[in-house]
Parts: structure tokens; sequence; C-alpha cells
């Protein structure tokens, strides 16, 4: 959650309907996010100062692991993920052959979808192609944050990326540690087509050398671990 509250309450007493361990990470909020927090049944952890999305999984995780649960399903809190849907992660979770659970927007097509702005699909599908050529995967949307991931397997990686590029190190160590990865589809939303990444990512040609910067270093970073494939043609100048 960062400044969420138009959408907080709204988008909690949804998840309240299907969870009844909430954990809130309120990054940074400076709105009243804070004050409407105080008046919910549910864990928060509040970074005094914007963190970034990254950041603010790797705390779900932490707090996921110290507590001993078994798995943890991270979402937004815009209204852009429906809490509705978080059934259908409890079941794939429970089938028992995977450690990710990824959601897809664009595997199948929902009747309600909406339109994502353009330079964000196209970033999407570039870096989605990359990581399966280079990984050996087969994602269709690299960037969904609707996930459930098996804590004991996520106990395995060393994520350190606190921003926006945080997916690119977390799909390298997954293939990288033998995490098992599935989708399942969800809803496409876009409620405010105009977000802001904020800074110099709200350039799109920015935004994904960004991406495949991060994501080439954590291939360097990562290679013993991976094919030959997956570091040709990498250039990242990373220190």
């Amino acid at each position: 959650v960062h400044n969420e509250e138009r959408y907080l309450l709204s988008v909690l007493r949804k998840v309240l309907r299907h969870a009844e361990q909430v954990l809130v990470i309120d990054d940074g909020s400076c709105d009243a996010t804070p004050t409407l927090l105080a008046r919910t049944k549910v864990e928060v952890i509040r970074h005094a100062q914007n963190r970034g999305y990254g950041r603010s999984l790797q705390d779900a995780f932490r707090w996921a692991a110290v507590d001993g649960f078994d798995w943890v399903i991270t979402m937004d809190c815009d209204e852009q993920h429906e809490p509705d849907a978080i059934p259908g992660f409890l079941e794939r979770a429970a089938a028992g052959d995977l450690d990710v659970v990824s959601g897809s927007r664009y595997l199948g097509a929902h009747p309600e979808n909406d339109q994502p702005p353009p330079d964000r699909r196209k970033i999407n599908a570039e870096i989605t192609r990359e990581l399966n050529r280079r990984l050996g995967l087969a994602l269709t949307d690299a960037f969904c944050g609707f996930k459930a991931y098996r804590v004991e397997a996520i106990e395995r990686l060393t994520l350190s990326e606190d921003g926006y590029a945080f997916p690119m190190q977390f799909w390298v160590q997954a293939v990288a540690r033998g995490l098992r990865i599935g989708e399942i589809p969800v809803r496409l939303i876009y409620n405010d087509l105009n977000r802001s990444f904020g800074g110099p990512l709200d350039d799109p040609q920015q935004r994904i050398e960004h991406y495949r910067r991060a994501l080439h270093c954590e291939l360097e970073r990562c290679a013993a671990s991976l094919p030959p494939s997956a570091l040709e043609d990498v250039s990242a100048g990373c220190r």
C-alpha cells in the first residue's frame, strides 16, 4: 500500500472474506492510509519512508517465514487485483506441484478486461519474451504482482532488489534455484491509466532499459546455476 486511502478499506473488506491472516505493508504513505489502517484488524508493517515495491515484498516474505506460514499471497491495494480471485490461488497452491502460482492478465481473454496503456503492454511483452527465451520459461505476464508463493521455496532466494525491477531478480533466482512455476488467469484492470512509477521510470525507454539492466545483472550473478544460453548477448555493466 502506498497512498491508497481511496481504495484501502474496500479492498480489505473483500480480502478478509477469503483470508483471516492479512498483512499490509504501508510503504511510507503520506495520505490518510495509516489512520485508516489503525481502524482495521490486520497486521501492519509501516515504512517511515517509501522503500519501494520490491522491498515491500521482501518484508512480506520475511514476515510469512518468521510466523511459520506455508504460503503467502501478494496483491495490490488499488482495486486492480480482485480479492475474489484469492480462492483460485489457494486451490492451485493446494495441488502441491508448484512453488509459485503467478497471476496472468494475458492468459485467456476475460470479457471485462481493460486495455492497458500501450507502453506498459509493450514493455511487459518484450521483457516476458526475453525471460522466456533466456530462462526456458513459458510466462505470459512477467509483471503481475498477484501471486502465491510457497514460503519454504522463497526462503532459498536472496532477494535484494527494492524497486520495480524486483520481478527481474525474482524470475532469474526462481529458475536458478529450481522453483516450480505456473500461471493462472486473472482479470486485467486499470483504474488509473496515468499512474506514475515516479521519476525517470515514467519514461518508457528508460523503464525498459532499467528492467533489462537489472535482468542482465541478475543473470550474471546467477550464471553458475543457469544454462549457458541464459548469458548469450548479456551486456549489463554491473558492478
